[in-house]
């Protein structure tokens, strides 16, 4: 049938379709489905936030500080990194924002596996380490929701998922 295939009985008209056309149309749908009814961005952030606990062993840590809505304003500082806090019982997590990647500190300083979670997949997009004063650098670019996947020696603790 040429590679067309024909639909079951309960269609009644056995009418040949292709798999290229019917992948067509379902990508015209799903277009017009994002552009007419879009997904709510409080939806999509807490399904974000939801997506970073499948880690279930993992405890959130909480944003507790961010220079762009917490901080007073300096004139000179147009291109400023960002600087973010988190929180998650006894670690806290500080980390800057800024053109070449994140740079971070944990506190209490300690070795630690750091992975930046950008899309969600259970893989990091990038992964580095903290060395035994707690500083780590990845550079990646974060220019989309990202969260942060910390592994100390007895726990996984996941940041709030975050749009720089």
């Amino acid at each position: 049938m040429n590679g067309g295939t024909t639909f079951d009985e309960a269609d009644g008209a056995g009418e040949p379709y292709d798999e290229a056309q019917l992948r067509e149309v379902e990508q015209l749908l799903r277009e017009a489905a994002l552009v007419c009814d879009p997904v709510p961005t409080a939806l999509r952030d807490t399904a974000l936030a939801a997506f970073a606990l499948h880690d279930l062993d993992a405890r959130l840590a909480e944003l507790t500080f961010d220079s762009l809505l917490d901080a007073a304003p300096v004139r000179s500082a147009e291109d400023a990194p960002r600087m973010l806090t988190f929180a998650a019982g006894d670690l806290t997590v500080d980390v800057e924002v800024g053109e070449d990647g994140l740079l971070g500190q944990l506190l209490p300083p300690q070795e630690a596996g750091v992975e930046v979670l950008t899309r969600p997949t259970p893989e990091a997009t990038a992964s580095c380490a903290a060395d035994g004063t707690g500083g780590f650098s990845c550079a990646v670019d974060v220019t989309g929701p990202f969260a942060l996947r910390v592994r100390t020696g007895d726990e996984v603790v996941v940041t709030e998922w975050l749009r720089v």
